[in-house]
C-alpha cells in the first residue's frame, strides 16, 4: 500500500487541520509549501469566500492542498460544486456520514479523508471507501466526539479495525507526540492547535496571545448536549459550564450559545463573549512561530 506521503504527494506525513476562522489560504499554502498538506477550513466560509481562498491558495503554492468540509454545512452542495469545479485534489470531511459525498468526489478523482471519534464510524469509512481515516481524540480543539476517548486510546482501537491510511489527531503538537502517534500505528498526523496559533493563521492576534498563555486544565469539553466543543476558559465558557452543571434545558442552552460566537472569539478576538475553540496542547505553546519554524522543530 502507498504511504501517506505517496498518496498525497507530500514530503512529510503532516496534515494541517482545517479549522474554522484559522485555516485560510495563507496558512494552507504555507503548510503545503513546507512539505505537509494544508487544508482550507470551509466550515467558516460562504461558498464565494471558499472559492476565493482556493484560487489564492493555487496562486501561493504549486504543491497539493485540500479543503476540510463539515458535512452539516448548510451550503454543502454549493461547496462541493466549487471544490469539483476548481479541481481541488483532496477533501477531508467531518461531522456527518462518510457515504454522503465520497463516491461523488471519487468520480472526480478527489482523494477523500474523513474524521472519526470511534471505531463504529471508522468501519463506516471503510464501507464508504474513503482513502484516509482521521482518528481524533478528545484533546482536540473545537468539535469533538461524544465518547470522550483520548487519542492515545482511540488510535490503536481504530488501527485494529481498518487497514486504511490512518491519521492521528488531538493533542499532537511536538516531535515526541508525533512519534508516539506513529508508534501506535498512525501513518501520519493531523495537527490543529499549533498551526492555529502560528503567524500564518487567520485567527485574531488577541485570540492567539490568549491561548498561548493558557495553563493546564484551562480548556474544557462543553456544550455536550448540542455538539461537544473544547473551549478555552473565559467568561462565556464559565457561564456555559455553570449552566450545564445546573441542568439547563436544551432550548436554553441553544439560546445561551447563540450564533456567531466562534467567529466573535477566534476571528474578531472577543475574549469575553466569544467561543475560544482550542485544543489542550495550547498550554504547551508559549511563543509565536511561523509554519516554517514548526516544521523545522518537528523534522530538524
Amino acid at each position: 500500500m502507498a504511504t501517506l506521503q505517496e498518496r498525497l504527494h507530500i514530503q512529510y506525513p503532516i496534515v494541517q487541520g482545517g479549522m474554522v476562522w484559522c485555516s485560510g489560504w495563507r496558512l494552507a499554502s504555507a503548510v503545503s509549501n513546507a512539505g505537509g498538506l494544508g487544508l482550507l477550513g470551509a466550515g467558516s466560509m460562504h461558498p464565494d469566500t471558499l472559492e476565493l481562498h482556493i484560487q489564492r491558495c493555487k496562486a501561493a503554492t504549486n504543491k497539493p492542498f485540500g479543503v476540510n468540509v463539515p458535512l452539516m454545512y448548510p451550503d454543502i452542495e454549493a461547496i462541493m460544486a466549487i471544490i469539483i469545479r476548481e479541481k481541488v485534489p483532496i477533501v477531508f470531511t467531518s461531522a456527518g456520514n462518510p457515504k454522503a459525498w465520497t463516491a461523488t468526489l471519487h468520480e472526480h478523482g478527489i482523494t477523500v479523508g474523513h474524521v472519526v471519534s470511534n471505531t463504529t464510524f471508522a468501519r463506516k469509512c471503510d464501507e464508504a471507501g474513503v482513502d484516509i481515516i482521521v482518528a481524533e481524540g478528545m484533546e482536540a480543539g473545537g468539535h469533538n466526539g461524544r465518547e470522550e476517548t483520548s487519542t492515545l486510546c482511540l488510535l490503536p482501537q481504530v488501527r485494529a479495525v481498518t487497514d486504511k491510511l490512518l491519521l492521528a489527531a488531538g493533542g499532537i503538537s511536538s516531535k515526541a507526540s508525533f512519534q508516539a502517534a506513529m508508534a501506535l500505528g498512525a501513518d501520519g498526523v493531523q495537527m490543529g492547535t499549533r498551526f492555529a496559533l502560528s503567524a500564518e493563521s487567520s485567527a485574531h492576534p488577541a485570540f492567539k496571545a490568549y491561548c498561548r498563555n493558557l495553563n493546564e486544565g484551562q480548556t474544557k469539553l462543553l456544550l455536550k448536549r448540542l455538539s461537544p466543543t473544547r473551549l478555552a476558559q473565559n467568561p462565556f465558557s464559565e457561564r456555559v459550564a455553570e449552566a450545564e452543571a445546573h441542568g439547563i434545558s436544551l432550548e436554553d442552552l441553544k439560546a445561551l450559545q447563540g450564533k456567531g460566537r466562534a467567529k466573535k472569539g477566534i476571528f474578531e478576538g472577543d475574549l469575553e463573549e466569544g467561543m475560544l475553540e482550542i485544543g489542550q496542547t495550547a498550554g504547551s505553546i508559549r511563543h509565536e512561530e511561523t509554519v516554517a519554524d514548526i516544521f523545522a522543530d518537528l523534522f530538524a
